[in-house]
């Protein structure tokens, strides 16, 4: 059995959700779809889990959030119609879905709605079962998927029917709804994969695999043929977006392999994501922008016993959680994401860490990215210092190199306006 997940590219409109069907009928072991929620028409489009977003912050701030809604109604009724469904149920779902969000049922009922009905339309389209992804998949408090969700979807699944799964949201253990974290269909595909033991998991989207660099960035860069669990979780880290990196936890102890492949050019192979892959030379160059920098310093500083920790407390405490860290003998370093914390807040943080910790030395700065090669032997094959040397004919600042941490990746800190260049300086030295 395949289990066949289609993100929101994959389902935007009624010509793509064709498309859909033809590449579900072209095999006979695709049994399973799961399906995000309509994506982008056009650049300047929205996509229906952001406009869900908005009725949820209008409804917030005490306002209807039917002029948004009625945006997302029309979208569902036109692809309805295109398809030649009836949509005279679809509407009466869409009014209950307003009823809902307007009532104050919160931002997880709100944004699970797009995948919902997503699910809905697809599965009249197909002529397939509706499985509510609610009813069959139990979310931890972490987001994490509770081990339950696996009995309870093969108690649910018939091996001999054809299903459409809505992918993103579940229930906690004491009923409520709940989401995963964005792009969080291809968690529920992996799911679903290893509850029927499904030989492949596929992963359809707008593009023909994941590239060795991003093709916005480098031109006409290359489709990595095959990679591993662990080397599309590190790339995923520093900014690539083809696959969530969450989504390998569910299928790594069963080792189902994942294809990524293209909605739009069926023929292309695609990547695939596999439990093991010996490299010998890195695979591909990604780079994270938009990171602040916190740099610490205090004589003796790991001398007492839970230092780190404390310190680490506080920050979470104004909002912040470090996703990168360097340590010296007497000093940290760690990044975060800019978004968390406003220049007043860092400033708070900055003396209220000085204060109780009685630092020698506390500073914020911005404008900073992490430039990531991942893949292959980075120490013994040499590539860290062909990356180095080529960011170094470039121009390109480097502010730290971390070799050593990964096996299977380096992380070198950069400038955040060089981002560009330091993935064509990397790129080209490697590939």
């Amino acid at each position: 059995m395949i289990v066949s997940k289609f993100g929101g590219s994959s389902v935007a409109d009624a010509d793509q959700i064709k498309k859909v069907k033809a590449i579900l009928e072209n095999d006979d072991r695709r049994r399973i779809a799961v399906v995000s929620a309509p994506g982008k028409r056009t650049r300047e489009d929205e996509k229906i889990t952001d406009l869900l977003y908005k009725c949820n912050k209008l409804v917030q701030n005490g306002q209807t959030c039917r002029p948004v809604f009625n945006e997302i109604s029309k979208r569902f009724i036109q692809i309805a119609q295109k398809l030649k469904i009836d949509d005279a149920r679809l509407s009466e779902r869409l009014d209950d879905i307003r009823c809902m969000i307007d009532a104050g049922r919160g931002a997880d009922y709100a944004a699970s709605r797009g995948e919902y009905l997503s699910a809905l339309v697809i599965s009249e389209y197909l002529g397939w079962e509706f499985l509510d992804a609610e009813e069959a998949i139990v979310i931890n408090q972490d987001s994490t998927v509770n081990e339950s969700t696996y009995e309870r979807l093969k108690e649910k699944l018939d091996p001999e029917k054809r299903y459409v799964i809505p992918g993103f949201y579940g229930e906690t253990e004491q009923g409520v709804l709940k989401t995963f974290t964005r792009g969080g269909s291809d968690i529920t595909g992996s799911i679903v994969a290893r509850a029927v033991g499904a030989e492949l998991y596929e992963n359809w989207t707008d593009v023909s695999g994941i590239y060795r660099a991003d093709p916005r960035i480098v031109e006409n860069a290359e489709v990595i043929p095959v990679i591993s669990y662990k080397e599309v979780r590190e790339l995923s880290d520093v900014g690539a977006s083809v696959f969530h990196e969450e989504a390998i936890a569910p299928i790594y102890s069963a080792g189902i392999p994942i294809n990524v492949r293209n909605t739009n050019r069926p023929e292309d192979p695609g990547t695939m994501i596999v439990r093991e892959e010996e490299s010998t030379w890195p695979i591909g160059v990604s780079a994270r922008g938009g990171l602040s920098r916190i740099r610490l310093r205090k004589l003796m500083f790991f001398k007492k016993y839970g230092m780190r920790h404390a310190l680490l407390t506080m920050l979470h405490i104004f909002g912040i959680r470090p996703c990168y860290s360097l340590f010296g003998i007497d000093s940290i370093v760690w990044f975060f994401d800019s978004r968390m914390a406003s220049e007043s807040v860092c400033q708070a943080m900055c003396d209220r860490l000085s204060k109780e910790f009685g630092l020698d030395a506390i500073s914020v700065d911005h404008g900073h990215a992490i430039l990531g090669v991942v893949g292959g032997n980075i120490e013994g094959s040499g590539a860290y210092l062909k990356v180095l040397e080529g960011l170094r004919e470039k121009g390109v600042e480097t502010t730290f190199v971390n070799c050593g941490s990964s096996e299977a990746s380096m992380l070198i800190g950069i400038k955040e306006e060089q981002t560009a260049e330091a993935v064509k300086a990397a790129y080209s030295s490697l590939f």
